[in-house]
């Protein structure tokens, strides 16, 4: 255990997070998401919802301030324009981790499998909810 940290922040979490560099992105996928097909590498955090996982990333990981949107989220098949309950929980998680209104891009879900796929990881959770997918570009430390 280290003090200070999320206890959710494994250390093949945050050896992941520590290897990424500005503008690398980390995926974290809910149960239903293809993780094995579509990671180059696979971070399984079965039995924890994807909110929680979002939260501690985002404890010690910045997001990308250059970009308009530092997070994409998956749309609903049929419903683009539909904000999950998940996505609606990861914006006031990432608010609140970055002080600041952090705004989360909706993209079609197979656009989404494609960007995942030269992702730097994918974090696999337990989440049953479906659409509890997002996307996260990591920022400089320092940078608001």
């Amino acid at each position: 255990m280290l003090k200070g940290l999320d206890p959710l922040l494994s250390p093949e979490l945050l050896h992941a997070l520590a290897s990424m560099g500005h503008g690398d992105e980390i995926v974290v996928a809910d149960a239903h998401f293809p993780g094995a097909a579509v990671a180059r590498r696979l971070i399984r955090m079965d039995g924890v919802d994807a909110t929680r996982v979002v939260s501690a990333i985002a404890s010690v990981m910045p997001l990308d301030t250059f970009v308009d949107a530092p997070a994409a989220g998956m749309q609903v098949v049929g419903d683009p324009k539909a904000i999950p309950e998940a996505v609606a929980d990861f914006n006031r998680a990432l608010d609140a981790a970055e002080g600041r209104k952090v705004r989360i891009e909706m993209i079609e879900r197979h656009a989404f499998y494609e960007r995942s796929r030269a992702a730097f990881a994918v974090v696999q959770t337990g989440e049953l909810r479906t659409y509890a997918n997002l996307i996260l570009k990591k920022g400089v430390v320092g940078l608001k």
